[in-house]
Formats: C-alpha cells, sequence, structure tokens
C-alpha cells in the first residue's frame, strides 16, 4: 500500500478480501418477504457451524472418520460466489436443468474469477475450499445438510415472528432434511432444534 500525493490510499494489493467483505450485502430469499434479512455472510457462519457439529456428531456417535475442521472451512465459503453472481431463490436455481447446469457454470466462473485474484501461491489452497468437487463426497453431504438445516432454522424463526409465507419453505426444507438419511443429521434435528428459537430469557433460566 502507498501513499499518493494527494493524500489517497493507493491499493495495489489483491482485492480478494475486499469482495468477501462484501458477502454481507447479498440478501437471501429474494422472492420472499422477510421480516428479518438474511445476508450471504451470516449465513455461511450459521452453516460451517452446524456443518461442523455435523461432523463431530458423526465421529463421535456414529464411528466416523470425518475432517471436522476442513468440513467446516468448506461451509464457510460454500456461497462465495454469491458475491458475483447474487443469491439465487432455490425455486429458480432448480426450476428446470438448462437453468440448473447454465448456474452452476456461472458459479464456477465467478469461483475461478475470485481465486484468479489470489497471489499465486495461495490459489490451490482456496481452491480446495472454494471447489465442491475438489472435496470428498462425505464433505459434501455434511455441507449440504447443514445448508439445508439453516434455512429451515431460518423459515422456523420467520413463522415464529407471524410471517407464514415461510411455511411451505419449512415443509419443503423439513423434507430434504428427512431425506439425507445421515445419522448425525438425525441426531442434530432430535437433540438440537427443538432449542433452536428459544427466547433470550428462556436461554438464561
Amino acid at each position: 500500500m502507498s501513499l499518493s500525493l494527494c493524500g489517497k490510499k493507493q491499493i495495489n494489493g489483491s482485492k480478494f478480501f475486499s469482495y468477501l467483505g462484501r458477502l454481507k450485502w447479498i440478501t437471501r430469499w429474494g422472492l420472499m418477504r422477510s421480516s428479518d434479512r438474511e445476508n450471504v455472510m451470516e449465513h455461511s457462519w450459521d452453516v460451517a457451524v452446524i456443518a461442523h457439529a455435523l461432523a463431530i456428531i458423526k465421529n463421535q456417535y456414529f464411528n466416523g472418520e470425518a475432517d471436522a475442521n476442513a468440513i467446516a472451512t468448506a461451509a464457510l465459503y460454500h456461497d462465495v460466489s454469491e458475491v458475483l453472481t447474487g443469491d439465487l431463490p432455490t425455486p429458480i436455481k432448480y426450476h428446470s436443468k438448462p437453468i440448473t447446469e447454465a448456474y452452476q457454470r456461472i458459479e464456477a466462473e465467478a469461483e475461478d474469477e475470485l481465486i484468479s485474484l489470489l497471489p499465486e501461491e495461495l490459489r490451490g489452497v482456496y481452491e480446495l475450499c472454494f471447489k465442491g468437487n475438489k472435496q470428498p463426497q462425505e464433505n459434501r453431504e455434511i455441507i449440504k445438510a447443514a445448508d439445508t438445516i439453516s434455512a429451515h432454522i431460518k423459515c422456523l424463526a420467520e413463522i415464529e415472528s407471524g410471517n407464514n409465507e415461510f411455511s411451505e419453505a419449512a415443509q419443503f426444507t423439513l423434507k430434504r432434511i428427512v431425506a439425507f438419511k445421515l445419522p448425525e443429521v438425525d441426531y442434530f434435528m432430535d437433540h438440537f432444534m427443538v432449542n433452536s428459537e428459544l427466547t433470550m430469557g428462556a436461554v438464561i433460566s
């Protein structure tokens, strides 16, 4: 970083982290009226926390050998391409095979564009985090399950606030959660979801 004669900062380095910082301005649930707006940055944190928990549960209770730290890191970046593409609502993203395939190509190009902003020595490491096809199938399944659980929690929070527009979405996400048929997911739902939306008074009591 250097200073120009007029006193303004001239940034000559990578814009990578500047882009990542803008994830907080990318809102989710674009087709829905939300009581509480959710952005991609906070959603990514939720997914990382849940995915990390699922991996630990798998290892502790179901004889798994999941790399919880690698899964949490990949989950943290699972929607990073949306800083360039925006959040495409699920009904549109999966409306038809051609639309899904087209979006996947755009998503991959956006990931490549972000990776290209990094120094060459760092690109391979971040590519492992960004690219789902670079990760083991087990990791991808856990992250996808965590993503769906996070969405379901959002739906329940909206319904709790009186916004019944999320009722169908809640049913849809719950069906997807059940369809994973992963014991660690079932354990999480049985042991943690019952208290996922407690009020602060209930939490500290």
